[in-house]
This record gives C-alpha cells, sequence and structure tokens, in this order.
C-alpha cells in the first residue's frame, strides 16, 4: 500500500474540500439549466462523487467510499443548498472556484491512481482511472444536463489533459519505486498548475487536421 500524500485527516479534508467544489460547478449549471432543487441536488451529486464512484465500482471496492463515508455524501447536498440560496454570489466568486476546481483535480488524478494500482491495476490502467476518477464526474454532469461534455469540446480550456500528465506521472513514479508523498504531490501540483496555465492562456487541445467538418463554430 502507497502512502498518502498527507496524513489521513488531512487528506480526508481534502478530499472533501474537492468534492465541495465539484459539486458547486454541478449546481451552479443545474441552475443556469433552471433544474428544480432536486435537479440541482442531483447534479451536484453526480458531479462531486460520480468519478470515484466509477473507479470504485471498476476496482471492486464494494461498497463505495461515497456509500461509507457519510461526509462523502452529504457535502454535495451542503453545496447545493449554497447555490440554492446564494447563487448569484457563488457565481461573482467563480474565479475562486475555479482554482479550488484546478486543484480537485490534480488531488484526484493522484489519488485516483495511486488507488486503482493498490487494487491491483497496471499502470496504463491504474493512469486511466486516475483520469476517470478527475474528470468522471464532470462528464456525468454535462451528460446529464443533456450538454456536449466539456471534456470533449475543442472551445473549452484543456482539462483532461493536466490531470493525463499528473496521472501518468504517477505511474512512472511506481514504475521506478520513487513514489513518495513528495513525488505524489508534485504530481497533483503539476497537475493543478497545467490547468490554471490553460485557464490564464486558454490553451486547447489541436484539432483534426484538414479538417472538414460541417459543424458551426461556437
Amino acid at each position: 500500500m502507497f502512502q498518502q500524500i498527507f496524513s489521513p485527516s488531512v487528506q480526508h479534508t481534502l478530499d472533501l474540500v474537492g468534492i465541495f467544489v465539484f459539486a458547486i460547478s454541478g449546481a451552479l449549471l443545474a441552475v443556469r439549466k433552471n433544474f428544480d432543487v432536486f435537479g440541482i441536488a442531483v447534479l451536484a451529486e453526480a458531479t462531486a462523487l460520480g468519478g470515484g464512484l466509477i473507479r470504485d465500482v471498476i476496482i471492486g471496492a464494494l461498497p463505495p467510499a461515497a456509500f461509507t463515508d457519510l461526509g462523502y455524501f452529504l457535502t454535495p447536498l451542503v453545496a447545493a443548498l449554497l447555490v440554492i440560496f446564494l447563487h448569484p454570489q457563488v457565481e461573482r466568486i467563480q474565479s475562486a472556484v475555479n482554482v479550488f476546481d484546478a486543484a480537485g483535480l490534480g488531488l484526484f488524478c493522484v489519488t485516483g491512481t495511486t488507488t486503482a494500482y493498490d487494487y491491483g491495476l497496471g499502470l496504463t490502467a491504474s493512469a486511466a482511472l486516475g483520469l476517470t476518477t478527475a474528470v468522471g464526474g464532470g462528464v456525468l454532469r454535462d451528460v446529464l444536463a443533456n450538454e456536449v461534455p466539456s471534456l470533449l469540446r475543442w472551445d473549452r480550456d484543456l482539462y483532461a489533459v493536466p490531470a493525463i500528465v499528473g496521472a501518468t506521472l504517477v505511474v512512472i513514479c511506481i514504475r521506478y519505486d520513487a513514489l513518495t508523498p513528495l513525488a505524489s504531490g508534485f504530481a497533483a501540483a503539476t497537475a493543478f498548475v497545467l490547468r490554471l496555465l490553460a485557464m490564464r492562456f486558454h490553451w486547447r487541445a489541436p484539432r483534426a487536421w484538414n479538417r472538414r467538418s460541417t459543424v458551426r463554430e461556437e
């Protein structure tokens, strides 16, 4: 079993912070879509917990942590209530929410990768599940809201790529028996910084060469 980046109590607190911020993004999208309070709560839960649920089901960590730790389940509901009553104020601090979201992305791509490896998956599969942990909730959010997932849209700043880089750094460290808390922290920080830079400079993934698309650009 690999060492965690932080002590268990600090790790749990950071997990809850990441879950809370992901839930905020889901709840805000639900408000923009004019969902009712139940829809807001569902989208908050799906965004916050979706990636971890998918990972846990695939690796056989059952029941998933979202259902064994009450804090994981209740935190998105707190975020949903906050957005329901204070969504104009929350919208005004969107830039701060985006920074915490980037931090959650970095943390979850690392913990998702190490958790998958601890359950016996190979390096490539572990990295893939690290990516899934980090971005799976956002994909579920967009699908439930009847949107093309941001992960697949060329006109969105890089989101999956920083998570891929973070997960790849983790499996490289595993491969060479160099995964320490410091190395894990470096991988998380790298994903975090790449996401911040992508938002700051609007970095986007390239599209197909010599494409002939009939889809109207937004």
